[in-house]
């Protein structure tokens, strides 16, 4: 059937090759995430000069690390004599600068190249063009954004309009202090689904109902099938027995005391194309960050922000990481339920979106878009 062919209420989804085909996340990689702004590490991880953090960014391996003066560097993890891998950790610390196990070159922090063999019998060897490549970088909400492009895309309408289209006003956001807000948990998923299809499952509600039981109990405006993300400006009112967003509905932690009146007992929720979500309720914020590494294979990072007196003290926040860490869970179980059957010639044609849903329609066109441009 095709898409004139379909009932009103349903509109078409991508097509299961979408999801399946190598050729298509290469391009995927190439097209998006090269190309946009993509958020790699939490600032604080970033201790102080020196220390690093390697990110899998499209095709690239990213080296983010702390600089002397205090601020966030991004270069290319790729020595600049022969191609050798600079960094194989994922995380570390190192003094001074970094040097490749292959021939030795080293790079300060700042990305010059400051020593080599032989390095002072070979003056023609401009130490700054032979530097680590670097990578654009911007700070906000207390993480490391980086785009590979070589001219990136405006900040400011990609990403902080991402939250301000969203929420409705610019400064919502903000009232959150997220930059200021300490990790108290943070827990690593291996996702075995396209990226696209964890996307989609953020955005929609439809499923709630079904998988989410301790998310509805919280926000039982979910269980009508529509998400928060389906309206400008609304957030989702916590259950009137609910004294907090904890698995039990008991109460939480210390509230994020800028937080407005008008967004207190409410639960809002902002995706950042290409991979980043933000939830946001009174007592702390949920950040997922994604890092596509295959077709079918996306590994999610989930940090939950709380008040730095609140971790400092050693604050019990385990229901509350509890509700979202099994919304996570029943997520992704479900996403990798889907990812099997994208290459059946029962969904060679993709799949149909429901009313509650059509808004991701906007998304596959974004996405079908960017490949074609």
């Amino acid at each position: 059937m095709t898409a004139t062919e379909l009932p009103k209420s349903l509109i078409p989804t991508l097509p299961g090759s979408s999801y399946t085909d190598p050729q298509i996340f290469a391009l995927e990689q190439e097209k998006i995430f090269e190309r946009m702004w993509f958020c790699a590490v939490r600032a604080s991880d970033l201790a102080g000069p020196g220390s690093f953090r390697t990110v899998q960014v499209g095709r690239e391996s990213v080296l983010v690390t702390r600089t002397r003066d205090g601020g966030v560097k991004a270069y290319l993890n790729i020595c600049r004599h022969r191609g050798a891998r600079l960094c194989t950790e994922e995380s570390g610390e190192v003094k001074r600068s970094f040097q490749c196990p292959y021939h030795a070159w080293t790079y300060g922090l700042d990305g010059r190249l400051v020593a080599a063999p032989n390095l002072t019998s070979m003056p023609d060897v401009d130490r700054t063009t032979y530097g680590l490549v670097p990578v654009h970088v911007r700070e906000w909400l207390g993480y490391a954004w980086v785009c590979l492009a070589d001219e990136p895309p405006s900040f400011e309408t990609d990403v902080i309009g991402a939250a301000t289209e969203r929420l409705g006003t610019p400064e919502a956001i903000d009232r959150y202090q997220t930059e200021s807000l300490a990790v108290g948990r943070r827990i690593r998923y291996e996702v075995r689904a396209n990226w696209k299809l964890i996307i989609e499952n953020f955005m929609e509600c439809y499923h709630c109902a079904t998988i989410h039981p301790e998310l509805t109990d919280v926000l039982p405006e979910f269980a009508g099938g529509y998400a928060a993300q389906y309206y400008v400006g609304h957030g989702a009112e916590f259950a009137g027995d609910a004294e907090g967003f904890t698995v039990d509905g008991s109460a939480g932690v210390d509230r994020i005391p800028t937080v407005s009146e008008d967004q207190d007992r409410r639960y809002y929720a902002i995706t950042i194309k290409p991979q980043v979500f933000v939830n946001l309720v009174p007592d702390h914020v949920i950040v997922h960050r994604m890092y596509p590494l295959a077709a079918d294979h996306t590994v999610v990072e989930c940090d939950w922000l709380f008040l730095k007196d609140v971790v400092d003290a050693g604050r019990d926040v385990s229901r509350s990481v509890e509700l979202f860490h099994r919304v996570n869970v029943q997520d992704f179980d479900a996403c990798e339920r889907c990812q099997p059957a994208m290459d059946s010639r029962a969904y060679r044609a993709g799949g149909v979106l429901v009313p509650s849903e059509h808004h991701i329609g906007a998304f596959h066109t974004w996405v079908t878009d960017r490949l074609r441009g």
